[in-house]
């Protein structure tokens, strides 16, 4: 299929220079000079590895970026999904059902105010430096009750994506049902996840609400040494979401012999997970957004492709518990 990567990741954002230093100084990202266009908007690019983030804001609190940013605090506006075939790309996409936002633009309506760009696949990059993060490993989207099942039809239907896992997810007496979905060449993930309102409102009711709909609730950066990363970025400032030691306790009995050190784990609060392939190892940063909707997820593969079962209601705990210290 024609949908190959994500080229790039949109922020609206109040601040750009602000959000943009943040991410310099927390996570290591490099930043090249704004670039102010004549609707009033600068927008700031970021990179790490093959990672590339745009973050903009607008002058005029009337431009439709700061309309999203009214609405929804800095969050992601825009996936941009590289292509073979950008055009190719909208036109399999609108007739598949797909509301085309901005034909010239290749913008399409995606998952509430978070849209879907097709652009070209890009032919270089600047060299990957020594950085801590590598690539954009998934992007996860929470959507109201009842639209998860036709947010995973649109994703196979309008952009050729594969059903990959799913997940009924129980924290305590709230609930959360999830699937993944992924590009042909593997390089797209989207996590979808919608609450169960049987149950008890929880994190993902409250994104919903928070964040004023359907959107983009974490991504997650892929690291070869998450130990480093994880020490680093904490030294810097960043807090992570904390776990109990019953859940490293276990961890012997679960796997045996892990590739990262039991008490190294512990000591940073990763969770580990494995599959056929090999293990994970994720941590959830602290959300620092003043509607706690968005935060960062760090992860290292070391031969698994797909996602821990144990730890993504392990994760969802995690957050749980600092939505509740927070209340």
């Amino acid at each position: 299929m024609t949908v190959q990567t994500i080229s790039h990741v949109e922020f609206h954002c109040e601040d750009a220079d602000k959000y943009a230093a943040g991410l310099c100084a927390d996570y290591g990202f490099t930043a090249e000079a704004p670039v102010a266009a004549p609707d009033g908007t600068r927008t700031i690019a970021l990179h790490q590895g093959t990672i590339r983030l745009h973050l903009a804001d607008a002058a005029d609190p009337g431009h439709p970026v700061s309309s999203f940013v009214a609405r929804h605090g800095d969050a992601v506006a825009v996936l941009a999904l590289g292509c073979a075939d950008p055009n190719a790309a909208m036109d399999r996409a609108e007739r598949h059902g797909a509301r085309v936002i901005d034909r010239a633009g290749g913008l399409i309506a995606g998952f509430g105010d978070t849209a879907l760009r097709f652009v070209p696949l890009r032919t270089t990059d600047p060299a990957a430096g020594p950085g801590l993060l590598d690539t954009l490993d998934h992007v996860a989207i929470c959507v109201p009750a009842g639209q998860l099942a036709e947010s995973v039809r649109f994703c196979e239907a309008a952009l050729g994506f594969h059903r990959i896992f799913g997940e009924y997810i129980e924290v305590g007496e709230q609930a959360m049902d999830s699937s993944v979905v992924q590009s042909a060449s593997g390089e797209v993930t989207f996590t979808l996840i919608e609450p169960d309102t049987a149950r008890r409102p929880g994190q993902i009711d409250e994104f919903l609400t928070s964040h004023g709909g359907a959107g983009v609730q974490h991504l997650a950066f892929s690291t070869r040494d998450i130990a480093t990363a994880v020490r680093t970025i904490r030294a810097r400032g960043v807090e992570f979401l904390t776990t109990p030691g019953a859940y490293f306790d276990a961890l012997a009995e679960r796997f045996g012999e892990t590739a990262i050190p039991v008490e190294t784990l512990r000591d940073l609060h990763v969770l580990v997970d494995q599959d056929h392939g090999g293990q994970l190892f994720q941590i959830f940063a602290r959300s620092t957004h003043p509607r706690r909707t968005y935060f960062l997820e760090l992860i290292e593969r070391q031969g698994a492709g797909t996602f821990g079962t144990a730890n993504i209601k392990a994760l969802y705990e995690a957050v749980e518990r600092q939505s509740t210290d927070a209340r």
